[in-house]
């Protein structure tokens, strides 16, 4: 079972008003989604957000977000660079291969020693 885990890519502190209290401390993080299976880690294209008001601890969502909320969202989020979607293999999946590698191996020699016996 793969574990997924949310990277954080980018954070940015918004001077913007809150829509519950009203405060200035806004914070708007950006998260890349990465899988973290047995054999393999991968890296997806999925990139999430959040804004979160550090004053009052709530969570905006775009449904109340102000015009200029909305601007700042559009400038943060053509800055943010996720990484490549990529796929590489842990250390399980190395010592399997090299394992199946070096039964393939003795088994391939075991033949042909009996062949060469004959």
């Amino acid at each position: 079972m793969a574990k997924e885990k949310l990277i954080v890519i980018k954070e940015a502190k918004l001077k913007n008003n809150c829509p519950e209290c009203f405060n200035q401390d806004l914070k708007l993080s950006f998260y890349q989604k990465h899988t973290y299976g047995s054999l393999f880690h991968k890296t997806t294209n999925e990139v999430s957000n959040k804004m979160v008001c550090e004053k009052c601890k709530s969570t905006i969502y775009p449904v109340s977000w102000t015009e200029d909320i909305e601007r700042m969202f559009d400038y943060y989020q053509k800055t943010v660079v996720p990484e490549k979607k990529s796929s590489k293999p842990t250390a399980l999946f190395l010592v399997l291969m090299l394992l199946l590698i070096a039964l393939v191996g003795g088994a391939v020699y075991v033949y042909i020693n009996e062949l060469i016996q004959f």
